[in-house]
């Protein structure tokens, strides 16, 4: 669990990652280097969920070697979908990370939200739903890692 408490904005214990794939923790369908220590500290933390339409085909071979719970996707209505799966976790339990149209309702749902400017930079609806903009996947996963820094974000 990850306990992150800040002034004006409130406590909350976040017992899962829900992530994007592609644009976020990966690059044309492979895990980026700066990810691979961090989602496997992070897995230690909370139960971290990959949830993906899996556009290369390669999420599965991708997570196989980290404790994450893979979500591939196959309905019409992406961000629907991902957006019910962070609902049927508990949203006020849940931190979100994406970058895409398509994560922009799933950000919406979860206590915590922070959108990615990757490699394939952001979608505005994703920064718009998020509470958190980040450079980089390091950068947002760092935060989950020392919950102090996004306290110092967060706070009112």
């Amino acid at each position: 669990m990850i306990l992150i408490d800040a002034l004006g904005w409130g406590k909350r214990q976040i017992e899962h990652l829900v992530l994007d794939f592609n644009g976020t923790l990966a690059r044309d369908g492979r895990i980026l280097p700066e990810v691979e220590e961090r989602l496997a500290r992070l897995s230690i933390k909370v139960r971290v969920h990959i949830c993906t339409a899996d556009y290369f085909n390669t999420a599965l071979d991708e997570t196989r070697r980290y404790s994450v719970a893979l979500k591939i996707i196959e309905g019409q209505n992406l961000a629907e979908e991902k957006a019910e799966f962070v609902r049927r976790l508990g949203p006020m339990r849940v931190a979100a990370i994406g970058n895409g149209a398509a994560d922009a309702r799933m950000l919406a749902e979860a206590a915590l939200s922070i959108a990615v400017i990757g490699p394939e930079g952001a979608a505005s609806a994703a920064l718009s739903a998020a509470q958190v903009v980040c450079n980089d996947i390091a950068s947002a996963l760092d935060l989950l890692l020392f919950p102090d820094r996004l306290a110092a974000t967060l706070r009112r």
